[in-house]
């Protein structure tokens, strides 16, 4: 998946030779994406035992991992998907925008297949996410003492104290992205090096 991503944005950013192997790169990693998370979701399914909250998750009570009962189920972490099935979205994303990104690349359009590649990196990691839910961390060895999002919540106090933390930090990290974007943006090519060497390393 990330090699995929990073060939797509190599390509964006280069031209020439390196632009034709990033967009080789692009499609084999692509494929190898699809054809691996293809195989993971049957191993998923019928291999790996999931894990049930069968009773005990108050999301008001008090943050304490071991006031729950999780029950082992073979295929248990599908059951998010069939009781929400809008969620499927997420592994559909993550097998049909890859394919999507080979189609645009293979066209010279590495704008948007980097898009799309954000795309198929967003359906992967979600569909990790939401067959996850509500685990955040689950125990191999004992089920029950799993850590889920309520098990892990913060006090409303530290909750109040990171939101206004976020209001105030999050537009300068913003307005920094877009700044270093603005600085690098349009394409590395062999006289921009030649040009600028003694300024890019």
């Amino acid at each position: 998946m990330m090699a995929m991503h990073g060939a797509t944005f190599l390509a964006l950013k280069t031209e020439g030779v390196l632009e034709a192997r990033a967009r080789h790169a692009v499609r084999v990693a692509a494929l190898a994406l699809v054809a691996l998370f293809a195989v993971a979701g049957v191993v998923v399914a019928t291999v790996l035992e999931g894990h049930l909250v069968v009773s005990g998750l108050p999301g008001d009570g008090p943050s304490n991992p071991l006031l729950k009962t999780v029950a082992v189920d073979p295929g248990g972490w599908l059951s998010n998907f069939i009781e929400a099935p809008w969620m499927l979205t997420a592994p559909a994303l993550g097998l049909l925008a890859p394919l999507v990104v080979i189609a645009l690349s293979r066209k010279g359009w590495h704008g948007w297949a980097f898009v799309a590649s954000a795309a198929a990196v967003l359906g992967v990691v979600a569909t990790a996410g939401l067959a996850m839910f509500p685990f955040l961390l689950p125990s191999s060895s004992y089920p029950g003492h799993g850590l889920t999002v309520w098990d892990a919540s913060s006090s409303p106090l530290t909750l109040f104290i990171m939101l206004v933390a976020t209001v105030v930090v999050l537009p300068i990290v913003a307005s920094y992205t877009v700044f270093v974007y603005r600085v690098l943006r349009g394409k590395v090519t062999a006289e921009h090096i030649e040009t600028h060497g003694s300024h890019l390393y």
